[in-house]
């Protein structure tokens, strides 16, 4: 199995970074280039810069679901093939945005309404489909305590729509600096690969997928970090939040997204209090106030929030990565003695 999930991250790598080096050429032939929302003043520079990079890791994991992982579907297993084609509905979810937004020539696609709607009927067909296969039942494993709460069917069902949903926005709002959403979910796929060599070849398929998205982010953060020859676009983002959504679930750990996905959730935070806050002081003062500088949470920093430093691209990879590093860490102590290898 090792040498298996091994192969899946070079082959990922591999054909992430070649592909790339003919796509993102292709991509400024077509003038597939990003528009920069106006109030970010200090990214106006990389108006232009080719978008829908994700494609390079889309397209390596499903290469290496359909080599490396060919032996599993031969013998009945196609989890990582059912992960990899929920991931990629929401990857054309954000293709379709990211085509309006080229059509329109500015940074507005598909409307709010729209994408929620595709994102919660995607999520809901999902764990439908799952569930009917047993791949998922209606219950939620605890991390750190080794326990299991049983839900009504009709609740876990909103609860796991919810979650998909949440996890696939949370992802999507990382996604503002070169690098930031690869970096930050380069440990998130690394501690599944990880709960699959403790727990052993009943979860080899999944561990395939993950493996072969660790590649491909590898690859793609060769053109995507600062600074960036390209971005992963609504598609690539959207799929990263499918992919580490539908992981969780096939997993059947959906509660390990509270610590595996912590930066995820305080750059979601920091955006609804931003503009809660904002709307709450402009109906109490008639004009609304800000916590942040800007959100989310990075623009924040970026604009030197707090300490007066203004933290630079490279700088927030790091500090980002290297917490959703250790909260990686922290999440596989939390679960790795679930199925003793």
């Amino acid at each position: 199995m090792t040498i298996k999930l091994i192969t899946s991250f070079v082959l990922a790598f591999l054909f992430a970074s070649a592909f790339g080096k003919y796509y993102v050429p292709w991509l400024r032939r077509q003038k597939a280039g990003q528009q920069i929302k106006t109030e970010v003043d200090w990214h106006r520079s990389k108006a232009g810069t080719p978008t829908m990079g994700g494609v390079m890791f889309i397209l390596a994991a499903t290469f290496v679901c359909l080599t490396v992982g060919f032996d599993g579907m031969l013998h009945g297993r196609f989890e990582h093939i059912f992960v990899l084609l929920f991931a990629c509905v929401f990857g054309l979810i954000g293709f379709l945005d990211d085509w309006e937004k080229l059509k329109k020539k500015e940074n507005m696609g598909l409307s709010s309404r729209s994408k929620f709607l595709l994102q919660l009927a995607a999520a809901l067909v999902f764990i439908l489909i799952m569930r009917q296969l047993g791949f998922v039942r209606p219950q939620l494993y605890v991390p750190f305590s080794q326990r299991v709460v049983y839900m009504p069917e009709w609740l876990y069902l909103i609860f796991a729509a919810f979650v998909i949903v949440g996890t696939v926005n949370a992802v999507n709002i990382t996604d503002g600096i070169d690098g930031l959403a690869a970096g930050t979910s380069l440990p998130v796929f690394l501690f599944f690969v990880a709960v699959t060599l403790a727990w052993g070849h009943r979860f080899q398929e999944l561990g395939i997928f993950a493996s072969a998205m660790v590649g491909g982010l590898c690859g793609f953060l060769i053109y995507n970090f600062n600074p960036a020859k390209c971005f992963m676009g609504d598609t690539g983002s959207l799929f990263l939040g499918g992919a580490i959504a539908a992981l969780a679930f096939a997993y059947d750990m959906p509660l390990i997204l509270i610590t595996l996905g912590f930066v995820f959730i305080v750059e979601t935070l920091s955006d609804i209090i931003q503009v809660g806050y904002f709307k709450l002081t402009k109906k109490l003062y008639g004009q609304g106030r800000r916590i942040f500088k800007m959100a989310p949470l990075h623009h924040h920093l970026e604009m030197g929030g707090w300490t007066g430093k203004k933290w630079k691209e490279k700088e927030l990879f790091c500090l980002f990565t290297g917490i959703s590093l250790v909260m990686a860490i922290i999440s596989f102590i939390g679960v790795y003695q679930r199925y003793p290898y």
